[in-house]
């Protein structure tokens, strides 16, 4: 089984973040820059939402607000699910079902340490199966 340490460990732990203040211009130029599709948002060292690329095109973009002088608090989606290193990435694919959500704040004592997308949970569950079948195979033909 793969937990999100083992994800974290693989891919990095950088997390590109924005303050609710800054524009969505700017979140926007961010995301590009970083080829990302969401930022997290931190006020004061603290997880305060997430802003992406569906935020922008479903409360700024059809609405035709203005991207430079909107500030991200006013299009992000507060966060309400977070995950720790020790959540499975079974356990990250419930949450992001349950929740709805493609990306997941990896918090440790209050403090984001990393983020897992949905992309990181199905290449992960995707190399964990592989794994397995190949475990079966070996035992069927006695390729231990």
């Amino acid at each position: 089984m793969h937990f999100v340490e083992d994800v974290l460990n693989e891919k990095g732990r950088e997390v590109w973040t924005v303050e609710p203040e800054q524009s969505v211009y700017e979140a926007l130029e961010l995301m590009a820059a970083k080829n990302i599709g969401a930022l997290v948002v931190v006020c004061e060292g603290r997880l305060i939402g997430i802003c992406s690329e569906r935020d922008y095109a479903r409360k700024l973009a059809l609405l035709g607000r203005r991207s430079r002088e909107t500030p991200v608090r006013e299009i992000m989606t507060e966060v309400i699910a977070t995950v720790t290193r020790n959540h499975s990435m079974q356990d990250c694919m419930e949450v992001m079902t349950h929740e709805r959500v493609r990306h997941l704040p990896v918090v440790e004592n209050e403090r984001l340490i990393g983020l897992v997308s949905i992309g990181d949970v199905v290449k992960s569950l995707m190399s964990h199966q592989e794994q397995m079948i190949q475990q079966l195979e070996n035992y069927i033909t006695g390729r231990v």
